[in-house]
């Protein structure tokens, strides 16, 4: 599906609706508040300043939302004072996101709107983000995501508007080794440090991971930091605010979620080209089938899988996360299986078998 039909998906989901978007200004929920703008009744963004966020982070999103032309709220919500968020279990994320849209919802429901979004894409299904669950829990919408919109798409469309939109939202505390107690002071450590770090190196993705005592500088190019000067410059500066080791990680940057879907020849069968991914979360197989049945699966609660024809394609689901799309000419319309599939995944998962800890 190209990218014009995706957003009318999103706009006919959205349109004419009293709508309450989670805001971060990133790429995502930018690209779905300036859609929700063009179409619905009432769009009101909130963000939440959960004491944990990059530097700048409330300033960038209220200007982003008024470039939009929507009213932005600030909910204020300090998670460093909360013990269930600061003990960093596995589980954070959900319970962050979970505190955060419990305060969306309230608030919208005051000020009677009546449905709640995210930007939540199909690519955001291929990272360990046990936060999309918050979804589930709540009922919160995620038109990107059932429109089969996926990160580049999202990039294309902010280009396509001359949107701006912010580099940096992801709470500092995932910067932080699970386990490890969140503190306000590790929090301003490691802003301290990718602020340093961003004077330095410029535009592009940086990331200072804290690991007992140590900073794990994360850049997509690290060689524009091995310079004597900037070396010293870094470890007298990073030590000096508190850690122990400064470390630069030159694996460079991971592969991203657009590139998940890995090829898998069957040997002298040219017809039989078939591709795979893994998510990293298990699937509900009996939601699942409930949530596909317009779509004549067969599935097996027992064995842990669910074979779908889809078009002239085919995709068998397992429980492990596994999908493999078989009788597929090539990579684009393997994927246009998978996004077709996926919301369905997400709406059929049990909630109560992946938020333990």
């Amino acid at each position: 599906m190209d990218l014009e039909s995706k957003v009318e998906r999103v706009k006919m989901a959205l349109m004419g609706e009293k709508v309450a978007a989670g805001f971060s200004g990133g790429a995502d929920s930018t690209a779905l508040l300036d859609m929700a703008a063009d179409v619905a009744d009432t769009v009101v963004a909130f963000t939440v300043d959960t004491g944990a966020m990059p530097r700048g982070f409330i300033e960038g999103a209220s200007s982003i939302a008024r470039d939009i032309g929507v009213e932005h709220v600030v909910l204020k919500m300090n998670l460093l004072d909360n013990p269930e968020f600061t003990k960093n279990a596995a589980n954070r994320c959900f319970v962050c996101k979970k505190i955060m849209y419990s305060s969306i919802i309230s608030e919208a429901r005051k000020r009677g709107l009546d449905v709640v979004v995210d930007g939540t894409t199909a690519s955001d299904m291929f990272e360990d983000r046990p936060g999309v669950l918050v979804n589930r829990m709540f009922g919160i919408k995620t038109p990107l995501l059932d429109a089969g919109m996926k990160r580049s798409d999202v990039i294309e469309y902010l280009r396509s508007r001359g949107l701006e939109y912010l580099d940096e939202t992801t709470c500092l505390a995932t910067r932080i080794r699970t386990g490890e107690e969140i503190t306000p002071e590790i929090i301003n450590r490691v802003s301290y440090a990718e602020s340093l770090i961003r004077g330095l190196y410029g535009d592009g993705r940086i990331r200072v991971r804290h690991e007992g005592g140590s900073a794990i500088i994360e850049v997509d190019e690290p060689e524009r930091l091995l310079e004597a000067a900037i070396i010293r410059h870094l470890d007298d500066e990073l030590r000096a605010v508190g850690f122990s080791r400064v470390l630069l990680d030159l694996t460079g940057p991971r592969k991203t979620p657009d590139d998940a879907m890995i090829y898998r020849p069957c040997r002298d069968a040219e017809s039989r080209i078939m591709f795979e991914v893994k998510l990293p979360y298990s699937i509900d197989i009996a939601g699942t089938c409930r949530e596909l049945l317009d779509k004549e699966p067969r599935c097996s609660e027992k064995m842990g899988v669910i074979m779908l024809e889809v078009g002239d394609g085919n995709l068998t689901i397992f429980r492990n996360g596994k999908i493999v799309a078989r009788r597929v000419t090539d990579r684009e319309e393997a994927e246009d299986l998978l996004l077709e599939v996926l919301p369905h995944i997400v709406r059929g998962m049990s909630v109560n078998e992946t938020v333990s800890e």
